[in-house]
Parts: structure tokens; sequence; C-alpha cells
């Protein structure tokens, strides 16, 4: 009963907290809103709050089908001949964001180790379990990739909303979809459901790619698919934002002490390289600005396509080149740093 009500006490602070974002017309209202709100009244009460991983893991599911709606045909003809230029720029923020991490720590007290895999833009737990196996300090990293995290997907939204739409406030939650209301229909999305299921430890964020992937192969297919109502895309970010509220407080960003600053200020010139990097790929390609910039942002895939569908850049491909990204640094980027820091390491001993 204990955890019961402390679930509704979570779901419950998370729906006011998007309930207000959504009155203010602030960007991502119910996935931010519920995160802030619910940090803040953790801070103020100094009371637990919990989530669910089935309603949290449904939430991805629904929100990678809504996503996997976006992709037609001409999707995968647009990206893939520009998949290797976006890999070599991609590379390129990589190693500008490592040389960055690696010149702080002359005048701070953190390892370049720590560093290096603390503000990089990838997976937190993919950085921390390289961290453990590269003997840095874990603890610190996971407070620099929050500091990173609460940064890039608080700032990017704002900025690019407000860069890219005249008036943010009405483009928020208008973006539809076209399909069949036949009930029977939302069989189609049970493959990728357990899909997702099936590679949950193996797929980086399988709960959302897998339910993509197999929406978009039916809907290009010529399936006739169903549309979910506006509420049920609403209650799926709202479970994601719960998600990272009961993960994320504000004692873990006091455990950075003064060094928490610092790696705000990488995170920000991250952001900035990033949006740098979308511009020349803007350049490159025929994509447009918004959704090039978007792919290249190093946030989350969920806020980033939400994104997206707000400023009517092409959600498809943003989600597309962000898989791309977050596959490439998860599966590449911790054992090209092992790599790097054990041939560092016996250069010294030697």
């Amino acid at each position: 009963m204990k955890i019961m009500g402390q679930l509704i006490e979570s779901y419950l602070i998370a729906f006011v907290g998007g309930y207000l974002f959504y009155l203010l017309h602030w960007p991502l209202p119910w996935i931010l809103g519920p995160m802030s709100v619910m940090i803040l009244w953790k801070t103020a009460t100094k009371r637990s709050l919990v989530s669910n991983s089935i309603l949290t893991n449904a939430g991805l599911c629904l929100l990678g089908i809504y996503f996997g709606q976006s992709f037609t045909k001409a999707t995968f003809t647009t990206v893939t001949p520009f998949i290797i230029p976006f890999l070599l720029l991609t590379l390129l923020l990589i190693t500008l964001s490592v040389i960055n991490s690696i010149f702080v720590t002359k005048y701070i007290k953190v390892d370049p180790v720590t560093s290096v895999l603390g503000s990089i833009p990838g997976g937190l737990s993919e950085m921390v379990a390289a961290g453990e196996s590269l003997k840095a300090n874990t603890s610190m990293v996971v407070v620099f990739q929050t500091i990173r995290l609460l940064t890039v997907v608080f700032l990017v939204p704002f900025i690019v909303i407000h860069l890219f739409v005249s008036n943010s406030a009405d483009m928020v939650q208008t973006v539809g979809r076209q399909g069949s209301t036949d009930v029977w229909r939302y069989a189609f999305y049970i493959p990728g459901i357990v899909l997702a299921w099936m590679l949950r430890y193996k797929l980086p964020a399988a709960f959302v790619v897998a339910p993509l992937f197999t929406t978009a192969i039916l809907g290009i297919s010529g399936v006739d698919l169903a549309i979910f109502p506006s509420w049920v895309v609403v209650a799926a970010q709202l479970t994601v934002g719960a998600n990272m509220g009961t993960k994320i407080t504000v004692d873990d960003l006091k455990l950075g002490g003064k060094y928490s600053g610092i790696y705000f200020g990488l995170t920000i010139l991250l952001i900035l390289l990033s949006f740098g990097m979308g511009y020349l790929f803007a350049v490159l390609t025929p994509l447009s600005l918004s959704t090039a910039i978007l792919s290249f942002a190093p946030g989350g895939l969920v806020e980033m396509v939400l994104t997206a569908n707000v400023i009517g850049a092409d959600p498809a491909v943003v989600s597309s080149l962000q898989f791309i990204r977050l596959l490439f640094i998860i599966l590449f980027v911790p054992s090209i740093l092992k790599w790097f820091f054990n041939k560092k390491r016996s250069k010294l001993q030697t």
C-alpha cells in the first residue's frame, strides 16, 4: 500500500507539472513539466517519488509507434546518402567534446577519464559502465552526465522552438496523424512491442526504436494503421517525464560542487558545436536547417523527435539520424576511449 501511495502521488505530481507547463505554453510540457515539478517537490518536501517501469516502457513504446507513423518511402531514400557525412560530422563533434573535457582537467581536480565520460554525448548507463572498466570516478560521471542531460533537455527544445517558430505557443500539441479508426488495427503494433521486449538488453533505446521501425515498415508497406487519440500521446510523454523526474535530484547536482558550473559550460559549448554541425550538414544536404540541427542535437531521441513535431521539421529523418548517432556512440565510443586511455597509461608507465 505504501508503494501504491507513492506511485499515485508521483503521477499526480507529474500530471500537475505537465498541465502547468501546458498552460504556460512551454516546450515539451508533458515531459519537462513532470520532470521539473517532481524534482522541485522532492527537494522541498524530502519525500520519495517512484515511477513504474511497465508504465514507462509502455509510454516509450507508444511514442516509438507514434514516431514511426511519420515515416514514408522517401524517408529512407533521403537519409541513406547522408549517413557517411553524418557519421563523420558526429565523430568530429565527439572529438571536440573529448578535447574540451580533457582541457578543463588542467585547471580542476578531475581526472581526464572521468571528465570525458561525464561530458560526452552518450547514454548515461553506458558511460558509467565504461567508467567502471576504466577506473573513473563513476559517481562524478553520473553527476556530470546528469548536468549534461538536464541542460540539453531543457535548453535545446526551448532554443530550437523559438528559433524556428514565430509563435511556438500556437504550435504545441497541434501535430496530428492520419490513419484508420478501426480498433482491431491496433493489433498491428503488437509485434513491435514484443520485439522491443526481446531486444531490451541488446538494442539501445529498444522500447522506442523497435516499435518505431516496425511501424515505419508497416506504414511504408501500405498497411492502414490505427491512430492514437491525442490523450494517449500525452499520457505516454507524461510517463517518460515522470520516470526522469524520479531519477534526478538536486542533491545529485550538489555532489558536483563547484565543478557543476564548469560541466554546465561544457554542455553549452557542446550544444553550440552541435548547432554548428547541424548548420554545416544543412548546407551540404537538401535537409532543412531545423531537421539538420535536431539530428545533431546531443539530447534524447524522444525529446528531439517531439521537438521536430512541434516546429514542423521532419521527425522521421530526425529519429533515424538520432538513432544512428546513439548507436554509433554506444557501440564504438566506449571501446575507442578505452583504447585511447589505456594506451596513454601504458606510455606513462614506460
